[in-house]
């Protein structure tokens, strides 16, 4: 008969070990946060801001806008380009966006920036864009952002890049009537809307459908509606990470008329 063989006690861990197992689990947890932590912001050093811009501003031809308010509509214009906001944002603001890049920021009222480690940067700063659209129209109208292009043209709404991943981690706001209106390149057609801020993407411009969704404002014919316009990379979103250093953007903004059911007006094409 075969002895049985001695069974194998388990020896308990010495307080010692369990502090240091402990100890090396909180060490492990705490570098996974920081990871996680740091994986939506690029860092915070010039050579990782983003450089290179351009944008375009267009209307349909029953809706104008201008830098300026006047008091003709025949005073608007149906186009600004970039180097007319580079211009007006030098004279207001103080720096040359065409030479001053973009660095991450976020907010949570849409007028207040902040960098990744809670520091406050003013208007004047270049760390965002802001500058003012002063809209007129030959009609009452619902003004819509549309990603679709007028016809024979390439001018429709969208934020274009050489690097894939910066259009996701644009934001692009509108402030008009005691409301913001946040454009996310990344979202996709849909909107959400918390307190007096409304979130919301557009569909490709093959698919763009004029709706509540995309609707910013009324404007009232021959009536002057100015709308602080904001610019910024949102340090949180998942795509605002060191692959983005460096990058070059180009931004394209087309605004449309619409009756109060969203449907386009004559000429608005």
């Amino acid at each position: 008969m075969k002895e049985k063989e001695p069974r194998k006690v388990k020896k308990e861990k010495s307080p010692e070990a369990k502090r240091l197992t402990f100890s090396i689990l909180l060490a492990l947890i705490a570098m996974v946060s920081l990871v996680a932590a740091s994986v939506a912001w690029f860092t915070i050093a010039d050579f990782t801001k983003v450089y290179s811009m351009g944008m375009d501003v267009t209307s349909g031809t029953n809706l104008r806008f201008d830098l300026d308010p006047h008091e003709k509509y025949d005073d608007y214009v149906k186009t600004l380009n970039f180097a007319q906001i580079a211009a007006r944002i030098k004279q207001e603001k103080g720096f040359d966006m065409r030479t001053v890049p973009l660095e991450p920021v976020t907010t949570s009222d849409q007028k207040t920036f902040t960098l990744e480690d809670g520091t406050v940067v003013a208007n004047t700063s270049g760390s965002y864009l802001e500058f003012t659209l002063h809209f007129m129209a030959t009609d009452d109208m619902l003004v819509h952002l549309t990603s679709a292009s007028s016809q024979g043209q390439k001018n429709g709404t969208g934020v274009t890049s050489s690097n894939k991943n910066l259009p996701a981690a644009m934001r692009i706001s509108f402030t008009v009537d005691g409301k913001t209106f946040v454009y996310d390149p990344g979202m996709g057609e849909g909107s959400t809307e918390k307190g007096k801020v409304v979130t919301f993407g557009l569909n490709d411009g093959d698919h763009m459908i004029l709706s509540d969704n995309n609707q910013l404002f009324w404007l009232k014919k021959y009536e002057n509606k100015p709308v602080i316009v904001r610019v910024w990379l949102e340090g949180t979103d998942p795509e605002c990470t060191d692959q983005l250093r460096k990058a070059d953007y180009s931004i394209s903004l087309r605004f449309v008329g619409t009756d109060s059911n969203h449907k386009i007006l004559d000429g608005s094409r």
